[in-house]
């Protein structure tokens, strides 16, 4: 009888976890797919660029509320929605979440439609390094030895284009706080991903819409005005906005935090790229000294950070053992 009924547990273990591994590839899939869009939306961008960022943000706020609309109404999560759009707390931290994820946005595309792609990518390379600074700061989380030396590497590449190149790196710095800060407030929310940018994105669509009604009364509205592509590229600003964070999403629910940390170099690296081969973009000696120094920052806090999730299986892995041993 025992060993007749083992056989189901074996069975439905097995079955537990393939389908483990199934979700586990398609989470890794998903987010190779949200970074590798992240990193080549420059292109997108670029199609755009006749265009003012201004007007491009405006329409992105539009078109990103009414793609979403359609979605919560597919998964039927208007309930979870509502929920969410009554708590006061909800209310203010995506308030002042889609305040900065505007400003991220505006910046990004501003970026890309003046030619510094680099810029945006080094920005891009800063932000987990800006969160774990945000930790520290907001959230009283002690930095580690390792990770106060990589904040200080970054910090140098700063100063070391600042001075060597003769230019302050604004765009990649404001970039790399204003995602840090949105990424704290919509920790601090509470909020999912697709509820909490729809209610990011409404509660300042009446702005865009009060802006683009302003263009349009001054005749410089460029929707409309053009021949048809623009106005379908604008529309599906909110296709191009969503549908990555479907895939982030996605790969968050399946993959371990480690793995979506090092799939999210992917983004920097794409733009990277883009910016040297493709834009053909000024790249000094002063710029490869500072990415050397992000990078260099990079691996140590990325280092940090496996040699902690180890440790901690490690720990899990004993703690299990002599639960079982005791059971014994």
């Amino acid at each position: 009888m025992s060993i007749l009924s083992a056989r189901p547990t074996d069975s439905s273990f097995g079955e537990r976890t393939d389908s483990a591994k199934l979700h586990e590839a398609s989470g890794l899939i998903a987010g190779i797919a949200a970074f590798t869009t992240w990193g080549l939306i420059p292109i997108y961008w670029k199609l755009l660029a006749a265009v003012p960022a201004t007007e491009i943000l405006a329409h992105r706020f539009v078109w990103t509320t009414i793609f979403l609309s359609i979605v919560l109404s597919w998964q039927r999560r208007w309930s979870e929605l509502i929920a969410n759009a009554r708590s006061r707390r909800a209310r203010i931290y995506c308030l002042t979440g889609g305040l900065a994820i505007a400003s991220n946005w505006f910046l990004f595309i501003y970026a890309v439609n003046v030619g510094r792609v680099i810029e945006t990518s080094l920005g891009y390379f800063m932000t987990p390094l800006m969160n774990v600074l945000f930790g520290a700061i907001f959230l009283r989380e002690r930095l580690t030895r390792l990770q106060f030396a990589a904040v200080l590497l970054a910090a140098l590449g700063v100063l070391n284009l600042t001075f060597g190149y003769g230019r302050f790196p604004w765009i990649a710095v404001l970039l790399c706080v204003t995602f840090g800060l949105y990424g704290l407030l919509r920790k601090q929310s509470g909020t999912a991903a697709i509820p909490g940018l729809f209610i990011e994105t409404i509660l300042l669509v009446p702005f865009a819409v009060v802006f683009l009604i302003y263009l349009q009364r001054s005749g410089a509205l460029v929707f409309g005005r053009a021949g048809w592509p623009l106005p379908i590229l604008l529309i599906s600003t909110g296709i191009v906005t969503a549908v990555p964070l479907f895939w982030f999403g996605y790969a968050t629910r399946h993959l371990r935090l480690i793995t979506v940390g090092f799939l999210q170099y992917l983004s920097p690296i794409g733009s990277f790229f883009l910016g040297v081969f493709l834009y053909h973009e000024p790249f000094t000696r002063g710029h490869l000294v500072t990415f050397i120094l992000i990078w260099l920052a990079l691996a140590l806090f990325t280092g940090e950070a496996v040699l902690r999730w180890r440790s901690t299986r490690v720990r899990e892995i004993a703690t299990c053992a002599l639960e079982a041993s005791a059971l014994d």
